[in-house]
């Protein structure tokens, strides 16, 4: 039994399964949009995000950590960089996994692995418009009428001031 050991083993020995999310987080990276197994992409998801994480901390040890893990030096300076200031306002959940159909092959699960967008204008927008209150109507029964605040009209040079009554 496996008791307390976490993750997939994915049919593979520990350095084979090591080499293989170093390559498929590379490439996602990279790509910003991968094409995989299931089960490689619910493994990668923890990986990735614990990457893009390292980049929102942005400091050197943090990049120090990621460098050895990515296999692409300028992948790496891309995460540091675009990643880190697309998902600076997000807590998690930077990947989407949308599955797709079963390989012809062997019948496998495939998946898509995406990258998500950043937070574009509208999404900005929305955001500000739920922080504040909406103005509300006062509440009327029936019948009720809303009697409007009394307002000057305005003087003409021939028309002294009035206020309406």
């Amino acid at each position: 039994m496996r008791h307390l050991n976490s993750g997939r083993q994915l049919s593979r020995n520990s350095s084979h399964r090591r080499a293989m999310m170093r390559n498929i987080v590379t490439s996602l990276f990279k790509h910003e949009q991968i094409e995989t197994t299931d089960a490689k992409a619910k493994e990668l998801r923890s990986v990735a995000e614990k990457i893009i994480t390292l980049a929102k901390r942005g400091d050197l040890h943090a990049r120090r950590q990621a460098l050895a893990y990515l296999t692409d030096k300028t992948v790496a300076h891309k995460v540091f960089e675009e990643l880190k200031t697309r998902y600076l306002n997000r807590q998690g959940g930077y990947l989407r996994i949308v599955k797709k159909m079963n390989r012809k092959g062997d019948g496998a699960p495939v998946s898509v692995v995406q990258l998500l967008p950043g937070e574009t204008a509208a999404d900005k927008k929305r955001k500000k418009g739920k922080t504040s209150a909406p103005e509300s109507k006062p509440k009327l029964k029936k019948g009720a009428e809303v009697k409007e605040k009394e307002k000057p009209v305005q003087a003409t040079p021939d028309q002294p001031a009035e206020t309406k009554e």
